[in-house]
């Protein structure tokens, strides 16, 4: 019989004795997994009492445990968007606040503002405000004090928090996701032996019916100097095709899959919490309190377009994912300090970590991922 024409590089089955080969798969598969961990590639000894080169982690509640608790299927809801209920001059949340533009079409810093104490219209217009400029850098804030049940009832004014598939959380608190890297990890290395970069655009978790909207992520600890995260606007990027490209856009859905992450923390030895799920999602999705456009794709997880043959799909997908790639003049590369919250709308932007620090420095990071609506598009219009 003839060798079939279907390949799919995360089903493919390796010899765990082949080192090489299994290390290629594991690097090189269509998931790209710069910064996953897992319990075998956490030193909680160096996390926990320091080591000869680094000190004891700030926050060691919030280190991140993997345990055999599975939870079941995400729950459809009616999300409610905050952002349609503020008012656009920010009376709560910017009455004292400095702001300052980062780029020209996306992102801002602001100081003299603490989130954890803004009232219910201070939460509406940060809602509003975020989508506005995407992604915005609050400095001198209180999260990382905060009991984490506290961090997490302010995040879920915005929708029910995510429970990750495949991450370590802090004990007791599987809805925060946290991004780690222990002190001593050089392992970075050995991701370099393979790729040539970190680079993964992606927004977070679409796969899922009802991915995030305003999320907060925030510094624990951090390097001297790297470790930035770089944001894309996705609306301005939609607002850069041609007409004509837009309108063939429209109504046009793909599929995002969350299966290759799962496949890939297995392969890792990490837990898979949920059984993991795809959807299909518009190309171009509608922010319900800005009314704006925005694409709706990215390289981690969007897989084919419904609809299209293997190579169309293939070939317009890349085109939309070197359009974010290359868009250097609507990024912004958001620095992290201590005390630092950066909160972005994963509706309208597109983000990558970058695995640039010293190798064996610690860089831990808490997110706090609040589900919105499910993506929709409104009707195209010249």
């Amino acid at each position: 019989m003839a060798p079939g024409l279907v390949e799919n590089v995360a089903d493919r089955t390796v010899d765990q004795k082949t080192d090489g080969v299994a290390s290629k798969d594991k690097t090189q598969a269509a998931y790209k997994d710069a910064f996953a961990q897992s319990a075998k590639s956490t030193n909680y000894e160096a996390e926990l009492k320091g080591s000869a080169k680094h000190p004891p982690a700030a926050y060691p509640h919030y280190l991140p445990y993997w345990d055999d608790v599975t939870y079941p299927p995400l729950e459809p809801f009616e999300a409610v968007e905050h952002g349609k209920d503020a008012d656009p001059s920010f009376p709560n949340l910017l009455a004292n606040a400095n702001v300052t533009d980062v780029t020209a079409n996306i992102g801002a810093e602001v100081k003299g503002v603490q989130l954890s104490k803004l009232n219910k219209a201070g939460k509406d217009e940060l809602a509003l405000f975020v989508a506005q400029k995407k992604v915005v850098a609050f400095r001198d804030q209180d999260f990382a004090d905060l009991p984490i049940q506290e961090a997490l009832d302010f995040a879920q004014y915005y929708g029910p928090s995510h429970v990750h598939q495949a991450s370590g959380a802090p004990k007791g608190f599987p809805r925060v996701h946290l991004v780690h890297r222990s002190a001593d990890d050089t392992t970075a290395h050995d991701f370099f032996q393979e790729r040539t970069n970190s680079i993964t655009w992606h927004t977070d978790v679409s796969f899922e019916m009802q991915p995030p909207g305003t999320t907060f992520l925030y510094l624990l600890d951090g390097p001297i100097a790297g470790g930035d995260t770089l944001f894309g606007n996705m609306a301005e990027a939609y607002n850069r095709l041609s007409p004509e490209f837009q309108k063939r856009l429209h109504g046009l859905k793909a599929v995002h899959s969350g299966h290759e992450q799962a496949i890939s923390a297995k392969a890792r030895n990490s837990v898979v919490r949920r059984e993991p799920v795809s959807n299909v999602h518009p190309i171009v999705r509608t922010h319900p309190a800005t009314g704006e456009k925005a694409l709706y794709v990215n390289p981690q997880f969007t897989r084919r377009i419904v609809g299209y043959k293997k190579e169309e799909s293939d070939h317009l997908l890349k085109f939309l994912y070197d359009h974010i790639a290359l868009s250097a003049d609507l990024q912004a590369r958001m620095k992290w300090e201590k005390g630092t919250v950066i909160v972005w709308d994963n509706r309208v932007t597109a983000h990558t970590a970058i695995l640039d620090w010293q190798d064996g420095q610690r860089r831990h990071l808490a997110r706090l991922t609040p589900q919105a609506e499910r993506p929709y598009e409104t009707e195209w219009h010249e």
